[in-house]
């Protein structure tokens, strides 16, 4: 079997949308559900990601993203594993708040946090603590999957965009150059001798294959 036939791929996927997405309030580790249109997204994009015939599914145990993979996990078949690892940024005394009230309340620390610094936004985590416990649990998730295998890690906004960022080998201060994910959009990374590569970014149709020479 060739290189190419054994690799592996990491699809992230951000949960679907909730109440407190359309309000524009920061959730952090706030268990939030799903709102109806957030279920409808996750069984939609469900389907869709059921065709890459996932090996394994893993999510935050925060309920948005339980609820998201357990839309996965009705089409395919496959236990959903929870956890923590996968939580979203731990944001302390932002949590609940709209960002309009964060500005208001926190100057400071939005300005620094702005600038791109590495700041405890509310007293909560670093970026990169967050970073270094979901690729933790990544590394759980590919321990599940065999070679050439597919893993689906459901999580959050902050937290998918720093653990892309880390897996690919980004700085911390590089991670910001990649885009947020929208509500229940996803990211694929397949595995090559040079480490992970990024193949798709805040997708939310099946990845397309790659013809000529950029391979």
């Amino acid at each position: 079997m060739s290189e190419r036939q054994q690799a592996r791929r990491i699809v992230i996927w951000r949960h679907g949308r909730t109440l407190w997405n359309l309000e524009r309030r920061h959730q952090g580790q706030s268990d939030v559900p799903l709102d109806e249109t957030g279920i409808a997204q996750a069984e939609r994009a469900a389907r869709l990601l059921a065709a890459l015939k996932p090996d394994a599914i893993i999510a935050s145990d925060l309920q948005r993203a339980a609820d998201t993979a357990a839309a996965l996990a009705r089409v395919t078949g496959l236990e959903v594993n929870l956890d923590k690892g996968l939580r979203e940024t731990y944001t302390g005394s932002w949590q609940g708040l709209t960002m309009a009230e964060i500005e208001e309340r926190y100057p400071e620390e939005v300005a620094a946090w702005r600038r791109g610094e590495l700041v405890r936004r509310g007293g909560g985590e670093l970026e990169t603590e967050v970073a270094e416990r979901a690729v933790a649990a990544i590394q759980r998730g590919l321990a599940m999957i065999p070679p050439g295998g597919t893993l689906v890690a459901v999580s959050h906004g902050g937290a998918a965009r720093v653990t892309i960022g880390a897996l690919l080998g980004l700085a911390p201060s590089m991670w910001r150059v990649l885009g947020a994910l929208s509500n229940c959009c996803w990211s694929v990374l397949g595995e090559s001798s040079h480490g992970w590569r990024l193949l798709e970014h805040n997708a939310g149709s099946l990845p397309q294959p790659v013809l000529g020479d950029d391979r």
